[in-house]
């Protein structure tokens, strides 16, 4: 593993490998390559199955964020992935590593912050672990219930489908380089686009709504950026899609915010991680309908960020200025976890 930016595939392509059950599981049942593993207990019924790591100095900086945003966070990224297959979430399990001699009174804000999601949407915490350890690592394993005929997968995309997102894109990635700069001021659009990356919505309701169209096909939600995660369905569904840089949903405290501090909100919408909204495709005949039937019921928009193609695993853009759609180099990615 030589170079970083390919570890973590070549990481679960040894998993693979090395555990082939994982892949060749019994029929009904989804393993490794989705947002949640799939587990049958009816006809007509699944439970589905999460897991999530946050780690201080991969994920977190200790003395950047609060521990109730945390707690909240810590469970968010989990709910995101129910969210992502067209589920309900149910239980919980935490467990924490934290260094000895470790204050009370932050696990004691840390929980709170985590209860204050967990109650929002009727999530019961069943268990899990703590130990001690060098940094804080915290792992969260969410389980939910879906319909069979419910579930959305990230290998269910279709050449010809069009390509939406349920909310704007970049503003956690924007937040993120705010706290970096380690400023204890933070202006008032900057101090929306943390709050963004701090305290993601999970969008269970949407994907709870979508989830009942058999128009939509896969879906995920974003937590390592568009393009990384649209390679992911892409990888699942053997497609291609094309994305149309200017229609990327872009938030006013992200434009507002790229003008004063002089970055390009269209990249870091393309490929900044951790918005958490989710993207899905929609067979094309079915998607100005779904748009209103959206509005409706959101009171907001649906945003078409491009479609699907048959050119297996071949991603393009184009913005206005381009004649034609060009390829994005597989170099080009959102976030790495090494």
């Amino acid at each position: 593993m030589k170079n970083n930016d390919s570890v973590e595939i070549q990481l679960i392509s040894s998993i693979r490998k090395n555990f082939p059950q994982m892949t060749k599981v019994p029929r009904g049942f989804v393993g490794i390559g989705d947002d949640c593993a799939v587990i049958p207990q009816s006809a007509s019924q699944m439970q589905i199955v999460s897991t999530d790591m946050l780690v201080e100095g991969v994920h977190f900086l200790f003395n950047r964020i609060k521990p109730e945003d945390l707690g909240y966070k810590s469970l968010a990224v989990n709910l995101s992935d129910i969210a992502a297959m067209g589920g309900i979430p149910k239980y919980a399990f935490l467990s924490m590593s934290l260094p000895k001699n470790f204050e009370y009174k932050w696990v004691k804000k840390f929980y709170k912050g985590f209860q204050d999601l967990a109650k929002t949407h009727k999530v019961l915490l069943l268990g899990g672990d703590t130990t001690g350890s060098g940094i804080i690592s915290i792992s969260v394993t969410i389980l939910g219930e879906v319909n069979l005929k419910k579930i959305k997968k990230r290998s269910m995309a279709q050449a010809g489908d069009l390509i939406y997102v349920t909310g704007p894109l970049g503003d956690s990635r924007a937040g993120l380089e705010w706290v970096l700069k380690e400023s204890p001021i933070y202006p008032k659009n900057i101090q929306t686009l943390v709050h963004r990356h701090y305290r993601p919505r999970p969008h269970i309701e949407e994907g709870l709504w979508l989830s009942q169209f058999p128009q939509v096909h896969a879906m995920m939600d974003l937590s390592d950026g568009l393009a990384s995660d649209l390679r992911q369905i892409q990888t699942q569904s053997n497609c291609g899609a094309q994305i149309e840089l200017d229609n990327l949903p872009l938030s006013a405290e992200l434009l507002s915010a790229a003008q004063n501090l002089k970055f390009d909100p269209k990249s870091y919408a393309l490929l900044g991680g951790e918005d958490y909204v989710l993207m899905f495709t929609v067979e094309k005949s079915s998607g100005p309908a779904l748009e209103k039937k959206f509005f409706k019921k959101f009171k907001r928009k649906l945003f078409k960020v491009g479609s699907v193609t048959s050119k297996s695993n071949r991603l393009e853009v184009k913005g206005d200025a381009d004649s034609e759609y060009k390829p994005l180099s597989k170099t080009i990615q959102g976030f790495r976890h090494f």
